[in-house]
């Protein structure tokens, strides 16, 4: 594909202006406007000719048409109706002979009861203000996905990236964790989007990994996250008093899981929350 077949500022603001839109920032409407931008995450989500990718919020199709030219297909979910109606126009004008590459799914992705395909790679530009549950909810649901590359407010990158110990280690980066390896993928400025955000962008790239102990249900686990950084300054014995059923109970199970009670949870691995869990699970069993 060539470079001149790329969105940039002036061909996006023309197709907003004959769509009558304006981007709404409730909706964490920022669209990326940068050529050079959407060749860098296409380059480092690794798009290759066999991939099939899944696009989140393609908006006017700037991250679309980069991605299309370089992976088998694209499944692009676009929540707002009339840039939905609008992006196969765009591809089919900029680049016609990869127009056959896209499939349009109009929705919520947060939502989608299913996909047209098996989509093995992510990327995608999230809006702010869903990106954690939107990330966590398609690596729950569509288990082809092996790796993502996904744009996210910077302290949102941070906080899906963080590992036990930081100050913004918290229940998305565990979450995350139970998944997938991940890691800061960089910096993205505030000046590739239109409109101009208030904040800098982050790259996270991540890889889909086993689960801790598979034998463990995720909403076990998760069930145990929650708990813990519902109060993030009580020690587990405190924090998860309520989930066990006493503290009493709380630290019984800790001590089985090998977990010291006076612990607090940004200081725990997923692992040590997969193995509380684990031996809630057992002790319950046994009473």
């Amino acid at each position: 594909m060539t470079a001149d077949a790329l969105l940039g500022p002036a061909e996006t603001r023309e197709i907003a202006r004959r769509l009558g839109i304006r981007p709404a920032k409730r909706l964490g409407q920022n669209f990326v406007v940068d050529p050079g931008t959407v060749r860098r995450i296409v380059a480092l989500a690794g798009v290759g000719s066999e991939d099939v990718v899944l696009e989140v919020g393609p908006g006017f199709g700037a991250l679309t048409l980069g991605l299309i030219g370089a992976a088998r297909r694209v499944i692009a979910v676009e929540v707002d109706p009339v840039l939905a109606a609008e992006l196969p126009r765009t591809v089919a004008a900029r680049a016609p002979e990869a127009a056959h590459r896209l499939d349009l799914v109009t929705g919520d992705a947060a939502r989608l009861p299913g996909l047209p395909g098996e989509p093995s790679v992510l990327a995608a530009n999230l809006p702010y203000n869903v990106a954690v549950p939107i990330v966590l909810h398609l690596l729950a649901t569509v288990p082809s996905l092996a790796r993502g590359l996904v744009m996210v407010q910077a302290e949102v990158a941070d906080r899906m990236t963080a590992e036990p110990g930081s100050r913004v280690y918290g229940v998305p980066s565990v979450k995350l964790a139970w998944f997938a390896s991940s890691r800061r993928a960089g910096l993205v400025p505030r000046t590739v989007f239109w409109p101009v955000p208030n904040v800098d962008s982050g790259l996270v790239a991540f890889t889909r990994r086993p689960p801790p102990e598979p034998d463990v249900a995720r909403e076990d686990v998760f069930a145990v996250v929650d708990a813990a950084f519902a109060q993030r300054r009580k020690t587990l014995r405190a924090a998860l008093a309520r989930w066990a059923g006493g503290t009493a109970a709380a630290e019984r199970i800790l001590r089985e899981a090998g977990v010291d009670p006076r612990a607090r949870g940004e200081s725990l691995t997923v692992s040590e929350f997969t193995r509380i869990a684990r031996y809630a699970g057992v002790t319950r069993a046994a009473t």
